[in-house]
Formats: structure tokens, sequence, C-alpha cells
């Protein structure tokens, strides 16, 4: 007999005509499947080859065929002999194979419960071993012959791992077979955000644009807000601007969005919003919450009026409702400005408007307040929002508390903040503790003192109030200049579950210093390694700031270095402080230190105050003359000419200058300096060479000093002609030593030059000398002048 029947269907039909063979042994099978089924279930469909010997074709009734194909499935899922999942899984699908020949079997009488509860099963083994690769490959395959395929895995789960493996184009694949695509989609993105996973999630973005369903509206709008989460604002108007050129037309929700990425330009978001009604779009109230938004990070309080003055004409004229976001935004706009009148007429709207105020609009209105000094006021606002039901949070509580301490009404925050915990500290007998008795007491001599009534210890409402160490930090400060009181507020955060952080003892170490309790500031550093708590920036600084307060600087550097060594980067405090700490210099050494605390912060990217420290440089390169009775009226005005002038370089030119060594062939370039930086670079290097002489280091070579090129251009003459007298009369005049003029080949002549030049002479470096023999005469008579002093000062 000879079957008339072709694919998959054939093997089936076939068994129904002849008995069960038995299976092959295990060295035949791959993976659960023998090797003839391993070869059909992946390759082109194949057509049955029939037996040499002729045998008789039977029609086998379709009835039958189909009966067998469904017993068929559920066999194969159930067949013990198959271990592996896979093996199972592609079995079924060339039983669907079979079912596409015959055309005419439904589907239903395959996929009954059992048959989806059993591929389930096997989907979710696949899934757990974490060949996801292989399981998006036989669902795919699956869901081709039309099988119902939504519930043989959880899409979260699988796009989890996927998007763990960093694999969006397979994740992308994966969604695109179900029926909720898009939504899965935006998830995959959204997922690819959250972890700042940008690359992939752009990835994803163009393998849904190359699916077969494509992206929407909500997809473009996800990967706009995917370039917010992962910082990458520019793509987001990549993006847009593609959008256009595509002929998509955006809508509110894709604008919004692509606003609210780019809220800290406020340029180009108002730019978007003058484009909106090109598209046919009218603005929302997220659209103006965003505006508002940007003018707060932009801190434009009267653009922000405007927008605000704006929407309650719209709100008036019924096409819009302002929402709590709105009012909330323009009260922070208007509380970073200051202006806490107009914030209070924002929350008056807000209750006519029949909306209560949240959280963060009580505390900005109080925030608003304190930063204007209004402790009464804040205080007031924060009972109203007691009695509208609002609970405040520990970050509201401790915007009143700073407040308190900012206008320095210290013990009224320790009132309030034991009238909202209610807590009471046990006296010890050490000196350390506490005594909340003594607050308590001095509380009260306060209050009659200034009259104040007694609703600032009690609340119409209790609330939870649970203190965070920033509570604490605040009411440390409020200690003033009593560090055991400070001390001991370190040790009740431990009964509240909390541990000081750097904040709280660069406190201590500040409160140790406004003592000038150095030994004290240089302990608490020490200990808090101990405490588990790594000194910090602010820590180190407070030390510093100690040590320069006592006029220990030596110490302050030993600190900025010990701080690098321990890879604590300085801030911009840190070097003011080091840089301001003296007020003249008396030594080379101490010039070198600022000039390098100088260098470093310029390659921080800091903006030092180079007019502060080219004063202190210019006092101490004057000190080379100030022993020669030189007038210094004429240096003073020249300066003052001079001020306008960037300092940067000259204090570069010194730096670098300083730093070489007096054993070294010293060259100094006055390239590009005025007559007064000149000046001061040839008085800086002078008086190195100075105080090295004196330290036992001599002079071993001459000195050259580059002037710079003498070019055609007669202005350019004239300016090097100045530079070149100003030195002259410095070291000649005003100095009394040699100097000597060397022409472009080195030649020695005495000054003065020839006085005829030729407008078109080519250019030469011009440069002059100071002899080893000049140098030494001069230092000799300063040694001579400084021991002459001596001896007058010991008479």
């Amino acid at each position: 007999m000879r079957l008339l029947l072709h694919g998959s269907a054939a093997p089936a039909a076939t068994a129904l005509a002849k008995p069960k063979t038995p299976s092959p042994p295990p060295s035949t099978r791959t993976h659960g499947r023998s090797l003839a089924e391993s070869s059909v279930a992946r390759g082109p469909r194949a057509t049955l080859t029939t037996p040499q010997t002729p045998v008789p074709a039977v029609r086998v009734p379709a009835s039958a065929v189909r009966g067998f194909l469904a017993e068929a499935a559920k066999q194969g899922l159930h067949d013990g002999e198959v271990a592996n999942g896979e093996g199972v899984l592609w079995r079924f699908v060339e039983v669907l194979k079979g079912v596409d020949e015959l055309g005419d079997l439904p589907l239903e009488e395959i996929a009954d419960g059992l048959c989806v509860g059993l591929l389930k099963e096997e989907c979710g083994r696949l899934l757990a071993s974490g060949d996801v690769k292989e399981l998006v490959s036989v669902v795919e395959a699956i869901a081709g012959h039309g099988f119902p395929v939504a519930e043989l895995a959880k899409p979260a789960d699988v796009i989890k791992v996927l998007v763990n493996k960093r694999n969006p184009s397979l994740a992308i694949r994966y969604a695109d077979i179900l029926p909720q695509a898009q939504i899965l989609f935006c998830d995959i993105l959204r997922a690819f955000g959250k972890r700042k996973d940008f690359v992939s999630a752009i990835k994803a973005y163009e393998a849904v644009k190359c699916s077969s369903k494509g992206p929407n509206m909500f997809v473009y709008r996800t990967i706009i807000d995917v370039c917010g989460l992962c910082g990458n604002f520019q793509e987001s108007r990549n993006i847009f601007e593609d959008l256009l050129k595509k002929g998509v037309i955006p809508n509110v929700y894709v604008l919004n969005s692509l606003m609210n990425v780019n809220a800290h330009d406020l340029d180009f978001i108002k730019q978007i919003y003058k484009k909106m009604p090109s598209f046919g779009i009218c603005p929302d109230i997220a659209t103006y919450n965003v505006l508002l938004k940007a003018c707060c990070l932009a801190e434009r309080a009267d653009v922000a009026q405007e927008i605000y003055t704006e929407v309650k004409e719209l709100q008036s004229a019924g096409k819009l409702k302002l929402d709590v976001f709105t009012y909330c935004t323009i009260v922070k706009v208007l509380s970073d400005a200051k202006s806490w009148n107009l914030a209070l007429k924002v929350k008056d709207d807000m209750l006519s408007a029949a909306i209560s105020p949240n959280m963060v609009t009580w505390s900005s209105l109080i925030n608003a307040c304190a930063k204007a000094g209004l402790v009464d006021h804040a205080v007031q606002l924060f009972e109203e929002m007691l009695l509208s039901g609002c609970e405040p949070n520990s970050q509201c509580c401790n915007t009143l508390l700073h407040a308190c301490v900012e206008a320095c009404q210290y013990d009224r925050a320790f009132r309030l903040f034991e009238a909202w915990t209610d807590s009471k500290v046990e006296n010890n007998e050490d000196r350390d503790s506490l005594s909340m008795a003594s607050v308590k007491k001095m509380s009260s001599v306060h209050i009659n003192k200034n009259q104040t009534t007694s609703a600032h210890l009690t609340f119409a409402k209790r609330f939870p109030f649970s203190p965070t160490t920033a509570t604490f930090n605040i009411l440390m400060k409020a200690c003033g200049s009593d560090y055991y009181r400070a001390k001991a507020l370190m040790r009740e955060m431990k009964t509240f579950g909390l541990a000081p952080n750097n904040i709280s003892w660069s406190i201590l170490i500040n409160l140790c210093g406004s003592t000038r309790n150095l030994d004290g500031a240089l302990q608490i550093l020490k200990m808090m390694p101990g405490m588990e708590v790594k000194p910090d920036v602010i820590a180190y600084t407070t030390a510093i700031k100690v040590c320069v307060d006592t006029k220990n600087l030596d110490l302050a550097f030993t600190l900025f270095e010990e701080m690098k060594r321990y890879q604590v980067e300085p801030n911009l405090v840190t070097y003011n402080t080091l840089l301001q700490a003296r007020s003249r210099y008396g030594s080379l050494n101490e010039v070198q230190q600022c000039l390098a605390v100088y260098q470093e912060m310029r390659k921080a990217g800091y903006q030092p105050n180079d007019y502060y420290l080219k004063e202190l440089i210019e006092e101490w390169c004057e000190g080379v003359i100030q022993d020669s009775g030189i007038d210094q009226g004429e240096v003073t005005s020249s300066i003052a000419a001079d001020s306008s002038r960037s300092n940067s370089v000259l204090l570069e030119k010194v730096a670098v200058h300083l730093q070489r060594s007096i054993s070294e062939s010293l060259v100094v370039n006055l390239q590009g300096l005025s007559k007064v930086e000149a000046r001061i670079v040839v008085l800086a290097v002078l008086r190195m060479i100075k105080e090295n002489y004196f330290a036992g280091n001599s002079v071993k070579d001459d000195i050259l000093i580059v002037l710079g090129f003498s070019e055609g251009g007669t202005n350019s003459l004239i300016r090097g002609c100045d530079l070149r007298d100003a030195v002259i009369k410095l070291l000649r005049d005003d100095l009394g030593l040699e100097v000597l003029f060397t022409g472009p080949r080195f030649e020695r002549t005495v000054l003065p030059v020839e006085s005829g030049t030729s407008p078109r002479r080519p250019a030469a470096l011009q440069r002059l000398k100071l002899t080893k023999e000049s140098l030494y005469k001069w230092l000799g008579r300063k040694e001579l002048m400084s021991s002459s002093e001596h001896t007058s000062n010991q008479l």
C-alpha cells in the first residue's frame, strides 16, 4: 500500500497502517530526538520517499488523521523517552506542520488545556536553564503555524532575562510575536533606560523600527523618556528631528516628554511650545507644568510668573484646569527667588480653587519664609499645615529647624525638637551629658524675656516625627560653641538608631575651631576612621580652616597633602582657604607653596582669585628693592593702570620660574608680558636667587632674559623697545646690576644698543644677560646691608 500524504503528516499517518517500531538506541538519538527527526525538525519540509517495493496506495480517512495528530501532539509531550524540552517542543512543531498539510484540522482539537499546560511547562524549563534564544525560536515557530503562544511563557520574565543578558534585538524579536507587542516594546526600552544602558536602548529602538508592527507614539515617547533617564538630551532632539523628516506628526505626549527631558534648556522648550500650533496640538496642563519646571531650573521667576498668569487666564476661560503640581512648581520657583509674599498669594489662589496644598507645597512655602529670615511666618505656616491634615515629613521639620538656626534662635530650635519628639535625655554625671532640663529652663527664660507665647512649644495637632541625621546636625550647629552639648547630641543619635556622618564630625571639628582647640580638632579627624566614617573633603577642609585660624599654616599644608594622599579631592573652599591663609609672604618656600596650590586649582577646573594672589606676589617681589630706598609711587601707578589685564598668565610665569633650581641655567622668558608683569617676574627670580644664596646655594651660571622677537612692524618694535627699556631700568638703575645685550648671534655688546633700526628689519630674538659676576656683587651688597641691619637692631 502507498500512503498519499506528504510532509510531517505522512509519518504520522503511516503509523496508522504499520505497527509501532521500537525506538532507536540512545546512541542514534540527539537531544531526545532521533537523528532523522533532528534533521527534519529544522530543515525545509521534505516529502516522504516511498520504499523500493511498490506498495498499494491506501487512503486514510481525514477524521482518523486528525484524531491521530491530536493524540500525537499530546503523546509527544508525554513521551517519557524524550528527556529534553527542546526535543519535545520541536516535535510539537513537526506535528503543527502536519496540521498545515491537512488544512481542515481545527487547532482547538490540539490546543486544549492539557496540551497548553505541558507546552508551558517545557517553555519554563528552557527559561530556567537560561536558553532564551532557543525559547524565542521555538515560540516563533509555533506562532508561525497559528498556534496561540501568549500563555506559553510570562513575557515579563522572558524580557527580564533578555535585558539582563543585554540582548535588545532578541527581546524585540520575542515581543513582536505577541499580540501586545507595542506595550512590550515600551517595557523593553524602559528596562534598558532604568539600567542606564543607553546603547542597548537605542539598539532596541532601531529593532522596533525594523519589526513587523513598527513603532507608535507610545514607543516614540518612551525612547525620548529613556534619553532623559540616561542623561542624553541631545539624542532626544535627534530622534525628534528624525520623526519630522519622516513626516511623523507627534502628539502632545511626545512633545511633553521632549520638553521634560530638555527642561534644563528653557530657550529650547519655549521653541517647542511655540511650534505646537503648527502641529495642530493644544498645550495641556502637563505642558505648562514642564515650562514652570524649566523656569525653576533656570531660576527665572519672571518668566514663571508670566506663564502662571497665562495659565490662570486659561482656567478662567474654562479651557484648562490647574492641578496641584502647577501650584507646587510656581511656589517652588518663587521660594527659590525669595519672593515669599508672592508664594503666599499663590497659596491663596490654590485654596480658592479648592485644591489642598500637599507636602511639597507646604515645604516650599516654609522654605521661602525661612530664606527671608521670617521664622515666625514659617512657624505659622507649619501650624496651618498641621491643621489642614497634612503631616510634615522630616525634611520639612528640618527646614524649620534650620530657619531657627540661621536666625540665631538656637533655643527655639531645641524647643521645637522637644515638642516634636517629647524626648527626655537623662542627666549623667559625666560633663559631656546634655541636660534637656537645662534646655527647658533656658527656653522659659527666653520666653519671659521676649514675651513669646507658649504656642511655639506645643502644636494644635500631634504628628509622628522621626528625626534624621540631618536633624541632629542642625541641632549641633545650634550649640554655638558648646562642644560638650554637641557631643552629647551625637550620642543621642544612637537612641534613634542613627549614626553620625561626615557632616556631624565636621561640625564637631568646627566647634573645636571656634574655641581655638586645634588639638581637639586633629584628634577628631583621626578618630573618624575608627568610627567607620572616612573623612571627606568637608572634614579635611574644616580641619584646614582651624589650622589657618590658629596660624598653624605648616600643619594646614600637611593636611592638604594628606587628603590628596588618601585620594580625597579638594574643592573650591579648600583651595581658597589655603590661598587666603597668608596676608603676606615671608619666604620663597611660602610663595612656592601657594603657587603650587594655585596651579593645581586651575588644573582642577576652579577659578582662583588671581588679583588677590597677584597683590601678594607683587608685595613679596618688591621686597627685593625695598632696602634700596626706591620710590614706589611710579610702580604703584603702573600696576593700577595694568589691573584690567588677566593675571593668570603672570602667575603661571612666576610659578614656572620659581620651581627651578638656582644651580640650573636660568632663562627668564618675558614674551607676551606687559612691562609691569615683566617687572614682577624678574623680581621674583631675583628674590629666589637671593634667598637660595643666603641659604648656602651659589649661583652657577649667567641669567638670560628673553624679551621676544623684534619683527619688522613699527608697532612691534616700539613695544619691544618699551619692554626692554623698562627691564634695563629696573636691573641697572634700581638694582645696580650690569646688563648686557645678546643679539641673534650671541655676540656680547655693552649697552646701550644701536639707536637706528630699520622698520623692515627681519625678526630676531632679543635677549638680555645678567652675568654671574654682577649677581655676586649685588648679592654681596645685600648680605652686607642685611648684616648691618642686624647689628643696628642689636644695638
